[in-house]
């Protein structure tokens, strides 16, 4: 008996070595994770905490925490098994904040200053229902088809599919929600974020406020190798600066977004492991150091507040959009875009217009081009700050097709050839996007 104890010991004893060891330092960013979704979408979208925990944060892990919301003083707590509470505030137009112990949450900040459009026109140059259009060259039982396919049968939990939009010349051809939403949910994007900060200079450059060809103005650069380093190479995700993305660890991203202060410095440390223009890599750190430079454009922190709204989503009549910013009050650039599914689609159709929108031009019509542009050493796949299907990663989907994507499963499709923008928002990585984009394509007759 002696000796079964002694083992039984040694047991508990390796196990909760273990748990300190391997489980322990990822309570920080579980409980951070799980606090700053649930504000966000409680408070931006009006979800309930079961509606979040059920499908936001049913995450492996993420799923451990225990979330409180505060309603009447905007905060959300969060813990995993008691241990590393996190809290997360909520400010009207900065979105959710994940914060720390040394937050002061009685200090004056500053708020984008909105315009919202409005006027008597139809979706998508106002926000008025759009007019029933029927196409003499749709195949609408075969479209139709395509997007409920892209939703799960009552009871099933596979693809997971939120929201579907198809808008072919102008006009929505297909729509459909899932229970629980409709086309004034407003829906976390993710990394869709990156291409509406890309966007913004694409904007300055028309307005020749900026060269994205010169080195990036970084004075912790200037007297390195990395100071040859340009906003191109920023932009294309090809610096050759060493940055680490994986969620299911602790690592580079994870701890930029669930424990820095201000997540545009979290890049900037970054050693060169490769060359600029010849290493491609994703970072989420990247878009985050740019949204960093775009601050740099301008005199005051309002200013850079309010760009974001007026040369972009108040223009085009986003007026459900709202990017998140971090402690520091920069906007998180790289994933924390919110906007509905209609809005969304908005900023496709405003690429597929190459920067026109009803008449006006918001950026140069090179600008589409250029984010369509295959990377150096992305094998076709990347654009600046866009995916694309050069080098056929969907193989039965058009190949100038390009597209903002974020985790989950988020999508905006935008495809020059056939006039037509797909949006699919859900929480599924293994949704088909091939079959689906596809069919949808597939169901307009040449």
């Amino acid at each position: 008996m002696k000796k079964f104890f002694k083992i039984f010991a040694v047991l508990v004893l390796l196990l909760l070595v273990y748990l300190r060891i391997a489980i322990y330092p990822q309570l920080d960013l579980i409980s951070g994770f799980a606090s700053k979704s649930v504000a966000s979408g409680h408070f931006i979208d009006n979800r309930s905490l079961e509606t979040i925990q059920q499908g936001d944060n049913d995450i492996d892990k993420i799923d451990w925490a225990k979330n409180t919301i505060n309603d009447s003083e905007k905060y959300v707590t969060a813990t995993v098994y008691g241990f590393k509470e996190r809290k997360a505030i909520y400010r009207e137009g900065l979105g959710a904040t994940l914060i720390n112990d040394d937050f002061d949450v009685s200090k004056p900040y500053n708020v984008p200053k909105r315009t919202k459009l409005e006027n008597n026109l139809p979706f998508p140059y106002g926000n008025n229902e759009p007019k029933d259009t029927v196409f003499s060259n749709i195949n609408y039982e075969k479209l139709n088809a395509a997007v409920a396919n892209a939703f799960d049968k009552k009871g099933e939990k596979d693809k997971r599919t939120r929201s579907v939009i198809v808008i072919y010349k102008d006009k929505i051809i297909a729509e459909k929600y899932d229970t629980g939403f409709n086309k004034n949910s407003r829906i976390l994007g993710w990394s869709m974020t990156k291409s509406l900060t890309a966007t913004y200079f694409g904007i300055l450059q028309k307005q020749g406020k900026i060269d994205i060809s010169k080195p990036a103005p970084i004075a912790e650069w200037k007297n390195d190798e990395r100071k040859n380093i340009t906003i191109n190479d920023l932009l294309h995700m090809n610096s050759g600066l060493e940055w680490e993305e994986n969620y299911s660890k602790i690592c580079d991203a994870t701890k930029m977004l669930f424990i820095e202060e201000d997540m545009t410095q979290s890049q900037i440390n970054k050693p060169l492991v490769g060359k600029p223009n010849n290493t491609w890599n994703y970072s989420s750190g990247t878009t985050n150091l740019l949204s960093g430079i775009l601050r740099k454009q301008f005199k005051t922190h309002q200013e850079y507040l309010d760009f974001w709204y007026s040369s972009l989503f108040d223009k085009i009549g986003m007026n459900s959009a709202l990017v998140e910013t971090d402690m520091a009050g920069n906007f998180v650039g790289s994933s924390y875009g919110w906007a509905n599914t209609r809005d969304w689609a908005k900023f496709g159709l405003l690429y597929l217009h190459k920067g026109n929108w009803n008449g006006e031009q918001l950026f140069n019509e090179s600008w589409a081009d250029y984010v369509a542009l295959p990377t150096d050493t992305s094998y076709g796949n990347y654009g600046a700050q866009f995916w694309l299907n050069v080098g056929k990663k969907f193989p039965n989907v058009p190949k100038d097709m390009y597209y903002a994507s974020g985790y989950q499963g988020q999508m905006v499709a935008v495809f020059p050839s056939h006039d037509l923008v797909i949006v699919r928002m859900g929480l599924s990585e293994k949704f088909d996007f091939d079959g689906f984009l596809s069919e949808v394509v597939g169901s307009l007759k040449k």
